[in-house]
């Protein structure tokens, strides 16, 4: 694996200040007490299309992507990044049903992409940190 740089250490100090941002922070808090679709249905009652919750939810999904998209073009560590960014994996668990229907609702193959990438490699270094790492998570956030 690549060693990480001061670029590296900079970029994710700089999403870590936009994680810090007032709407950034009220999004993230609804998303982690909200955010839990087995459906796009599901999804739509609970945040319908121009809601401030359907807002909530596509800032902080979105916010990932882009983020994991720093990983998948390999501007940003991915070691550096699985050591300090668990709530990338926390989003990945509560739209992994979601994502294969969004796709086809958009006809987007590669909607989230770069999320679902970074998100099997996170779940794999977890794993390789202890054996129960990534299913003690899952517990925690269901």
């Amino acid at each position: 694996m690549a060693i990480a740089t001061y670029d590296d250490a900079n970029l994710l100090l700089r999403l870590y200040d936009l994680r810090r941002e007032d709407k950034m922070r009220a999004a993230r808090d609804w998303f982690v007490k909200n955010a839990r679709f087995a459906s796009m249905e599901e999804m739509q009652k609970v945040c319908p299309p121009g809601s401030q919750e359907n807002a909530y939810y596509r800032q902080v999904v979105s916010y990932w992507d882009m983020t994991a998209s720093f990983v998948t073009s390999g501007v940003l560590n991915a070691e550096l990044f699985f050591q300090s960014n668990r709530e990338l994996v926390l989003v990945w668990v509560r739209v992994e049903k979601l994502i294969p229907q969004v796709r086809e609702a958009f006809n987007d193959p590669s909607a989230f992409r770069n999320l679902e990438r970074v998100a099997k490699l996170y779940i794999e270094w977890m794993n390789a940190q202890g054996p129960d790492v990534y299913s003690a998570f899952v517990s925690r956030i269901k």
